[in-house]
C-alpha cells in the first residue's frame, strides 16, 4: 500500500489552505468495530456510531482487509440487490470482478477504482478472478455508500470505471504528502469521478511527521480515515490511528499530521482518506441494501426485488 504513487512528489502541483482560513475542529474520534462480510472477508466498519448528520451525504464505509489470503481463501459477496445510492469501491491491493444483472461491471485492481450508481436498482456479485482464488494473495480496499438525492433515486443505473493513472495527483508545499484526488475538487484540481451528490475523496499518504493543511468547502462536512499508520487531525492535534474515523466541525480548512514514528507495516507512513459532501438533507429510510426517503419506497423496493423487478441472476455468469 498504496497502488498508485510517485517517485518525487515536489514535480507535483502543491497545494495548502489561505493563512486566514479558519479551521475545523474536531468534534469527534470513533473507533471502527470489526466483522465480515459477503462470503466472510474482514472488514472496519468506518462510520459505526456516527450520527447520520454528520455524515450525510454519506451513508457507510467498509474498509476490507488489509488480508493476506493463501490459496483458496479470497472471497467476495454473492448476487444481491441495491437502489437509491452510489457504491464506490477503491481497491488498493488485490483484484475484483465487478458483474451485474444488465450485464455491466468490470475489473479493478490496484488503484483503481468502480463507482457504481444503483439508482432505480439492480443485481450484482463481486468476487476475486478465480487465479487469484488459487493462488491467494494480498486484498485491501474500501467501499463508500454516497446517498442519491430524492430527485436522483429511480434513475437508470451506470458504472464509471476510474483507473488509478487516472486520479488527480497533487502533494503538500514540501512535499511530505501525497494526495490522491478520486473525485470531486480540491484547491480547483479535479478528480476523475463524476458525482450526483458534490462530494471530495482523496486518499492521502504522509511520511513520518509530515503535516498537511488543505483547504475544504465551507458548505461541506469533513471526515477522515485512518487506513493505516498514527497521527493527529485538527490544528488541536486530536490523536487518530489505524480504524479510527475523525469529524471535522465548520470551517475552511483541515489539518492532518503523521506521528515522527509509525508502526505501519510496509510503506511506514501514515494512510488516511479525507472525504467531504454537501448534505442532502432529506429524510432518509435505510435499510440492508436499500437507501430510499420513506419506508414506503423501502417497501416498494423489496417487493419489486422479490418479484424480479431489480432484474435476474445470469444463468452463465463466468464467476
Amino acid at each position: 500500500m498504496p497502488a498508485v504513487t510517485v517517485q518525487n512528489p515536489l514535480t507535483l502541483p502543491r497545494v495548502t489552505a489561505a493563512g486566514d482560513a479558519v479551521q475545523r475542529p474536531v468534534l469527534a474520534v470513533t473507533t471502527a468495530p470489526q466483522g465480515y462480510e459477503g462470503e466472510g472477508f474482514p472488514v472496519r466498519r468506518a462510520f459505526a456510531g456516527i450520527n447520520y448528520t454528520y455524515l450525510d451525504p454519506f451513508i457507510m464505509m467498509d474498509q476490507m482487509g488489509e488480508v493476506e489470503y493463501a490459496p483458496g481463501e479470497p472471497k467476495g459477496t454473492p448476487w444481491h440487490p441495491h437502489r437509491g445510492f452510489e457504491t464506490v469501491t477503491y481497491l488498493i491491493d488485490g483484484t475484483f470482478v465487478h458483474q451485474d444483472s444488465n450485464g455491466g461491471g468490470g475489473t479493478i485492481r490496484n488503484g483503481d477504482t468502480q463507482w457504481m450508481t444503483a439508482g432505480s436498482g439492480l443485481l450484482h456479485i463481486e468476487a476475486p478472478p478465480e487465479d487469484l482464488v488459487m493462488s491467494g494473495g494480498l486484498f485491501h480496499g474500501l467501499q463508500l455508500w454516497v446517498n442519491l438525492p430524492a430527485a436522483n433515486k429511480m434513475m437508470d443505473p451506470r458504472y464509471q470505471d476510474i483507473r488509478g493513472g487516472q486520479v488527480q495527483l497533487l502533494t503538500s508545499p514540501d512535499g511530505g504528502a501525497l494526495l490522491r484526488v478520486i473525485a470531486g475538487e480540491l484547491d480547483g484540481h479535479q478528480g476523475p469521478g463524476i458525482t450526483h451528490t458534490p462530494i471530495t475523496m482523496v486518499h492521502a499518504t504522509l511520511r513520518p511527521g509530515a503535516q498537511i493543511t488543505l483547504p475544504w468547502r465551507e458548505d461541506f462536512n469533513g471526515l477522515a480515515y485512518v487506513l493505516a499508520g498514527r497521527g493527529a487531525v485538527g490544528a488541536e492535534r486530536r490523536p487518530v490511528h489505524m480504524g479510527q474515523t475523525a469529524v471535522f466541525g465548520e470551517g475552511g480548512a483541515l489539518t492532518v499530521r503523521a506521528d515522527d514514528t509509525q508502526d505501519t507495516v510496509g510503506t511506514g507512513d501514515l494512510e488516511i482518506v479525507l472525504l467531504g459532501g454537501r448534505p442532502i438533507r432529506e429524510p432518509m429510510a435505510h435499510y440492508g441494501p436499500f437507501v430510499m426517503n420513506t419506508r414506503e419506497e423501502l417497501q416498494q423496493a423489496f417487493e419489486d426485488f422479490q418479484k424480479g423487478r431489480l432484474g435476474t441472476v445470469p444463468a452463465v455468469h463466468g464467476m
